[in-house]
C-alpha cells in the first residue's frame, strides 16, 4: 500500500454525526439485554445512601454503559467516552459521560459489589441459556480457581500493598491489588468467568477461596451442569476449606498439596515399578526408538490429608516426577516430584493430564489483562471491585457473542472478538424511516457478523437492515 502525496495536504475533520466506530455493540448489547442484564441490575443493585444525590440514579443504564465501553476496548474510566462518539447516541439511549460513570462507581460499597456479583452469576446462567455458551455442560464441567496481582501506582489506591507475583519465572514483590477468580469450562467450550473478587495486594492466594468455589459450583449447577464437576487449583488451594467445600457441594476436586513430611513419606512409599510414562498431548517421540523424549512419569497412592482437622479426607495422591536436569551427573537419578490430591476417577495418567489443564484459567487472565483489567482505574477499593466484576460480565458477554458467530470465534481471544465483531465502522441512515447501517464493503468477517446479528435478533422482530 502506498499513500498518495495529496493526502499530506488534506484536512481531517471530526464532525460526522452519522458515523459509528463500534457498530458491533448493537448485537452484543442486544444479547446482553436478551439475557436480562438490565432487569437483573434493577432487581439486585440498590444504592440507597449516596454522597452525590444523582450518582445512584439509573444503575442499570450506567452499568450497561460501562460494560458497552469495555466491550469496545475501554480499559479506564476516561476511555468509556468511546460510547458517546459519532452516532452512538442514535443507536443507544441512556449513554452517560465518563465523569458520571466514575462518580457512580465511587458510590459503591462492599455490599453493593456483592449485589453486582450476584448479577454477574445470574447473567452468566442466562447467557448459557440464550447462546451456545459452555457446550457439553450437562456431561462434565471444570471449575478452576486462581489469583493474580495487578500492579497499581500512586498513593491514593485503597487496598494497594505489596504481594508476591512471578515475572520471568521469578518470585518478586510488587505493589498492587489481587483479584481472585473462578472460571467454568467444558471439554468443548472455552472458559467463562464464574466469579471475581478483588482483594488487597498482600492477601494470601487462598483467602476466600472456599466460598468462591461454593458459589462457582452453585452457578454451574443452575446453568445446567447435571453431571460431574471437577474443581482444580494449585497449592494455594490445596487446603481443608476448599476440599470440604467441594465435598459438601458434591463436586470432585483436584488440588496441589504443599509438600510436608506426610506427603514426602507417601511419595517415598510408591514402589519403583509403579511409575508409568505419561503421554501429554503434543508430546514428542524419539524417531529412532519410538519412546517419549519427555521423562515425565506418574504414579499414585492412597493418602489421608488434613489429619489435624476434625474431618480428614482420604483420596488419591497422584504424583508426577521428572528428572532434575541440574543433577544429571549424579550416580542415581534425581527426581522432582509434583503431587496433587484428587478424587477424580480417571486412570492415573489421564487424571494427571486433566489436572494440568488447570492452566486454562491463565487464558482468561490474559484476556482480562489485555482488556478492561489493564488498569484498576479508581482510587477507591469498592469502585475497583465493581470495575473488575463489570470486566467479568463483559468477558462472558463477548464469549457468548462469539459462540453465536462461528466455531472459530467461539474460542477466540477477547481482542480478536473486539476486532472482528465490535469495532466495525458503520454509517447510519434512515431511508423511508427504516433504520439502515452501511458497513464497510469487503469486510473480512462480514458473513460472521451477519450470522451474529441474525442469531441475536431471532425470531425476526424488525431489526435495522444491514447494508
Amino acid at each position: 500500500m502506498k499513500l498518495p502525496y495529496g493526502w499530506s495536504r488534506a484536512t481531517p475533520v471530526f464532525d460526522d454525526q452519522n458515523l459509528v466506530s463500534c457498530a458491533g455493540l448493537v448485537p452484543v448489547m442486544a444479547l446482553a439485554e436478551r439475557a436480562g442484564l438490565s432487569e437483573l441490575v434493577d432487581e439486585r443493585v440498590a444504592i440507597r445512601t449516596t454522597t452525590v444525590r444523582s450518582a445512584a440514579a439509573n444503575p442499570a443504564g450506567k452499568l450497561t454503559s460501562i460494560i458497552a465501553g469495555m466491550a469496545a476496548g475501554a480499559d479506564c474510566i476516561d476511555d468509556l467516552d468511546v460510547i458517546r462518539s459519532g452516532g452512538m447516541r442514535r443507536l443507544f439511549g441512556g449513554v452517560y459521560a465518563p465523569a458520571t460513570l466514575g462518580q457512580f462507581l465511587r458510590e459503591f460499597t462492599h455490599g453493593h459489589t456483592l449485589q453486582l456479583a450476584s448479577v454477574a452469576r445470574a447473567h452468566l446462567v442466562n447467557l448459557v441459556q440464550a447462546s451456545g455458551l459452555l457446550p457439553g455442560i450437562e456431561d462434565q464441567v471444570f471449575i478452576d480457581i486462581d489469583s493474580l496481582l495487578r500492579p497499581v501506582y500512586g498513593h491514593a489506591k485503597q487496598g494497594a500493598s505489596f504481594g508476591h507475583t512471578k515475572i520471568a519465572g521469578r518470585q518478586v514483590l510488587r505493589r498492587g491489588l489481587s483479584p481472585l477468580a473462578t472460571t467454568i469450562s467444558t471439554s468443548q467450550g472455552a472458559p467463562v468467568v464464574a466469579g471475581i473478587r478483588l482483594r488487597a495486594g498482600r492477601a494470601a492466594s487462598g483467602k476466600g477461596a472456599a466460598s468462591m468455589v461454593a458459589e462457582a459450583i452453585a452457578t454451574a449447577r443452575v446453568a445446567g451442569a447435571s453431571g460431574e464437576i471437577l474443581v482444580r487449583g494449585d497449592s494455594a488451594y490445596g487446603n481443608h476449606a476448599v476440599v470440604a467445600a467441594c465435598v459438601k457441594a458434591g463436586a470432585r476436586f483436584s488440588v496441589v498439596l504443599t509438600k510436608n513430611p506426610a506427603v514426602t513419606a507417601a511419595i517415598a512409599s510408591i514402589p519403583d515399578d509403579a511409575w508409568t510414562p505419561v503421554h501429554y498431548p503434543g508430546a514428542v517421540t524419539d524417531p529412532d526408538t519410538g519412546e517419549l523424549i519427555s521423562d515425565a512419569e506418574v504414579a499414585e497412592t492412597e493418602f489421608t490429608a488434613f489429619t489435624s482437622t476434625k474431618h480428614p479426607v482420604t483420596a488419591r495422591l497422584v504424583v508426577r516426577r521428572v528428572r532434575d536436569r541440574a543433577r544429571e551427573e549424579e550416580l542415581f537419578p534425581v527426581w522432582r516430584h509434583h503431587p496433587f490430591f484428587t478424587n477424580n476417577t480417571e486412570p492415573t495418567a489421564q487424571a494427571d493430564i486433566t489436572h494440568r489443564r488447570h492452566a486454562i484459567i491463565e487464558t482468561v487472565f490474559a484476556d482480562l489483562i489485555d482488556g478492561p483489567l489493564a488498569h484498576l482505574p479508581s482510587g477507591r477499593f469498592a469502585a475497583n471491585s465493581a470495575w473488575a466484576i463489570c470486566a467479568a460480565i463483559t468477558h462472558n458477554l463477548l464469549r457468548a457473542a462469539g459462540t453465536l458467530t462461528s466455531p472459530r470465534h467461539a474460542a477466540a481471544r477477547g481482542a480478536t472478538l473486539r476486532r472482528h465483531i465490535v469495532t466495525v465502522p458503520a454509517r447510519i441512515a434512515r431511508p423511508g424511516r427504516r433504520r439502515v447501517m452501511h458497513l464497510p464493503e469487503h469486510w473480512p468477517w462480514a458473513q460472521h457478523w451477519k450470522t451474529l446479528w441474525h442469531n441475536v435478533f431471532r425470531p425476526a422482530t424488525g431489526p435495522p437492515r444491514v447494508a
